[in-house]
């Protein structure tokens, strides 16, 4: 793990490229946050060009993220997380949404940008005595390395909540999305939940996905409601299902945009 690495600081800085905009960094920018540089705002600036909504879907992912997290741990009774792919903190992390339910939750970040370790070893830290909060430096390409190196903090013998948030849009084939999805969700026992969600195909939101290309930005694959469905395959959806990300369990009305998000239990 990322705690046994020498000097992983310097190892990170000296990975971390300014020049070139970056998924974790372009979501910072969208979400009104500091660690972002002009490469990154440029890129952001081009999407909201032809797709404003793009700041939209970034406030009502975070928000969908506490009430996920939230019921899990409630409803759920579920003490342990794996957030694969991150990003950057924000406001009201799963560490800090967990913990205040059940004060000894487990949370286990997985990412491998540089710039998010360096911000995760400095910010997602515990929010209670009993709890435990840590990362895994991996892709999430490679589900066996995050499953091996998670099990130095989570019992796999209970179960644990797998989150994917927004994060395998950039992962090209549906075929190679739904097997990263399926040899994690392999590991966790029945009783385990799967947090995901994901943006949908539309003309606007399609124009944005072309121009973060064109911005230099990493392609972001937009898939039909149907196949977003079918990541879930093998497990039980829980009320209200695949829904647009501010129908699900809201606390407020927001109207609905082109990104979905559900909650699922291993059976």
């Amino acid at each position: 793990m990322a705690d046994e690495y020498t000097n992983p600081r310097a190892d990170y800085a000296a990975r971390l490229n300014t020049s070139t905009p970056h998924a974790a960094r372009i979501w910072n920018y969208w979400m009104g946050g500091k660690d972002n540089y002009a490469a990154d705002r440029q890129a952001g600036d081009a999407v909201a060009s032809v797709y404003p909504d793009i700041v939209t879907m970034a406030k009502q992912s975070r928000k969908f993220l506490i009430r996920a997290v939230r019921w899990v741990a409630e409803e759920g009774g579920v003490k342990q997380f794996l957030d694969i792919g991150t990003g950057l903190p924000t406001m009201q992390n799963t560490h800090e949404v967990a913990q205040s339910v059940h004060p000894d939750a487990r949370i286990v970040y997985v990412d491998n940008d540089p710039m998010v370790l360096v911000h995760a070893r400095a910010l997602l830290v515990n929010t209670t005595p009993e709890g435990v909060t840590t990362y895994v430096e991996a892709d999430y390409h490679d589900p066996e390395l995050i499953v091996a190196d998670a099990k130095n903090v989570l019992d796999f013998t209970k179960p644990i909540c797998v989150m994917f948030m927004g994060v395998l849009g950039y992962v090209e084939k549906l075929d190679e999305l739904k097997s990263i999805v399926d040899r994690v969700m392999a590991h966790v026992p029945s009783g385990s939940y799967m947090i995901f969600w994901d943006s949908s195909e539309g003309d606007e939101i399609g124009d944005g996905a072309d121009k973060l290309v064109e911005s230099g930005g990493v392609p972001y694959y937009l898939r039909s409601v149907e196949e977003l469905t079918s990541v879930f395959d093998g497990l039980e959806l829980v009320e209200p299902g695949l829904v647009p990300l501010s129908q699900w369990h809201p606390t407020e009305y927001e109207r609905p945009i082109d990104s979905f998000g559900g909650v699922a239990r291993k059976p």
